[in-house]
């Protein structure tokens, strides 16, 4: 039996959950019935994305460690469709390329990055060309091998400069928005996205991409952890139309070290993020066939009062050590203009994530690096951080973690 017609004939098998969760037979056929024909969890519920004609599954695939196209396949077997890649996220984009040989390109959801395929920060700066972003998006085209993607995002927003100046005018770049509408036309891009997870002006940026009137869905770092101003934000994106997909869901994914499941705090953190009405999907980096296995079971589950209790543990354990990406208010403390928060962004890549190689290409391209905090007589950065981190013992571990020959 062929593959595609494998995966239809399990519709009949969903129709009842489809039907319970609002999806109908169509959103059904998201390829969840070898998965269920297999005793495994599949996604039980995909929701709208804004104003757009896409509906994505409420656990979704972030490719940040792809490792192969068959674990693209597995998770589209599992229900998954709607995958977040980048140039600069290693080969993912090769990998998905190769797993769409075998899919309907109508079944999957796939957003990339205006970006290049170097090491992770690649994004396209404030000032390029209209021909440099529409080049980046037929290159990725190329490497994804399909005629066009879902959505584009103008990635991390407040991660190239501090100046909140700078950053609003790489969100809003003339070139950027005329490229956008001219692969539009083109119908090599149907939906304009912005992201960010700081480390400065996150809130900032992601209310003026919402106002703007131009993004279609904007990404932010959501948790239990953080951030004040951000359910105002993600209220207006919803009374605007502008989808929200939320990333950053696990607040530095130390859940190894409590004494519960793994799982259990994964899965409670994830029904905590989707049980905002505003919040249309998340999306986690999905290493392996375990990662498939902790996360799906949160699909369209309700936050019930033992989530709230895991949660509560993991804050009392990790509150006081968890640098909430996208804070940033430590950063101006530094008179050497060490890069505090992308430092412990990438100290939790390399510690939490298992993403060593990443983290360590990452740092090694950051213009002030934490090696000024080794000889620090007086650290004023820990007396800056409003969660009482001790930011100067964190950088100090961090550049030893980061760097090969510290």
């Amino acid at each position: 039996m062929k593959r595609r017609d494998f995966l239809r004939s399990g519709v009949a098998a969903v129709a009842a959950t489809a039907a319970i969760t609002g999806l109908g037979v169509e959103a059904a056929e998201q390829g969840q019935s070898q998965g269920q024909a297999q005793g495994q969890s599949v996604i039980k519920r995909y929701n709208k994305i804004g104003k757009t004609d896409l509906k994505m599954s409420d656990i979704s695939f972030g490719t940040g460690s792809l490792p192969s196209a068959s674990m693209v396949l597995r998770a589209v077997d599992r229900g998954i469709n709607y995958f977040d890649t980048a140039p600069d996220y290693g080969h993912a984009e090769e990998h998905i390329g190769e797993a769409m040989k075998n899919l309907r390109r109508d079944k999957v959801i796939i957003a990339s990055k205006f970006c290049n395929p170097l090491a992770y920060p690649a994004h396209l700066p404030a000032g390029s060309t209209k021909e440099q972003y529409v080049k980046a998006v037929e290159d990725s085209l190329k490497r994804l091998k399909t005629d066009y993607l879902d959505i584009c995002f103008v990635h991390a927003m407040g991660e190239m400069s501090k100046e909140l100046d700078m950053e609003k005018k790489r969100l809003l770049d003339d070139n950027m928005l005329s490229a956008f509408d001219s692969l539009k036309k083109a119908g090599k891009v149907r939906y304009l996205a912005a992201s960010s997870h700081g480390p400065t002006n996150m809130e900032d940026l992601l209310m003026a991409a919402v106002v703007s009137g131009k993004f279609d869905l904007i990404m932010p770092s959501f948790n239990f952890l953080k951030f004040p101003k951000l359910p105002d934000i993600i209220k207006e994106a919803k009374g605007k139309g502008v989808g929200v997909v939320a990333m950053k869901t696990l607040a530095g994914a130390k859940e190894m070290n409590l004494d519960f499941k793994t799982a259990d705090f994964a899965q409670s953190a994830f029904k905590w993020v989707l049980k905002h009405p505003e919040v249309n999907g998340l999306v986690v980096t999905m290493k392996n066939l375990s990662d498939l296995d902790n996360y799906i079971p949160a699909s369209g589950g309700d936050f019930t009062a033992r989530d709230q209790k895991v949660l509560d543990a993991y804050a009392r354990a990790y509150g006081h050590s968890y640098c909430r990406t996208g804070c940033g208010q430590c950063e101006d403390a530094c008179a050497r203009g060490v890069e505090i928060a992308n430092t412990l962004r990438y100290q939790m890549y390399f510690k939490d994530y298992g993403m060593e190689k990443r983290a360590i290409l990452s740092y090694s391209a950051l213009s002030a690096k934490a090696d000024a905090c080794l000889t620090c007589a007086a650290p004023t950065c820990t007396g800056a951080c409003p969660y009482g981190l001790p930011v100067a013992q964190m950088l100090q571990a961090a550049h030893q973690s980061l760097t090969l020959y510290a």
